[in-house]
């Protein structure tokens, strides 16, 4: 078999990246998309053009300015997450750390008006009355390894590995 032949008939995974902003408060940045059909919000970001040579940093960086208009380079890596799905591949997603936006960048936030039509801060505890289970568990993790300064959580299917 050729090489070629070989790498298409591994197994398919997607992958996306995201960015988690926060105030001086500590409530987190989330978005209202226009084409989620279950009326979740979400973090800022999407999917990695890898066939493009992008990377998650990469991709997390484009999605930002694209999606809310700042062009502010992720911090650390603060979760990897395995989401499998009957429906579609496994998809991995890369979260990394936004940082604290001070009033100067809020006021600066521009939506892509074709993917969100809102913005808003909301406390952490909050966050999963307008997030998706999947999706507030990711944040938990994320904020609690940044906090614990013990590098990137790895979850699977928002959720710590089981041994």
């Amino acid at each position: 078999m050729d090489y070629a032949a070989y790498i298409a008939g591994l197994p398919k995974i997607l992958a996306g990246a995201s960015v988690l902003f926060r105030d001086a408060e500590g409530r987190i940045l989330i978005v209202e998309t226009t084409y989620k059909e279950d009326g979740k919000w979400i973090l800022p970001g999407g999917t990695i053009e890898s066939a493009d040579g992008e990377t998650p940093r990469q991709a997390a960086r484009r999605e930002t300015l694209e999606e809310i208009g700042l062009d502010l380079p992720p911090g650390a890596l603060i979760a990897i997450d395995w989401l499998r799905a009957p429906t579609r591949p496994p998809l991995v997603v890369y979260l990394y750390d936004g940082g604290v936006l001070d009033e100067a960048a809020q006021a600066a936030i521009r939506l892509q008006a074709e993917e969100l039509s809102a913005w808003r801060l909301v406390p952490v505890d909050e966050a999963g009355e307008f997030v998706s289970d999947d999706m507030h568990r990711r944040i938990r993790a994320g904020l609690a390894a940044l906090a614990a300064g013990t590098g990137p959580a790895e979850l699977e299917d928002s959720r710590p590995p089981q041994p």
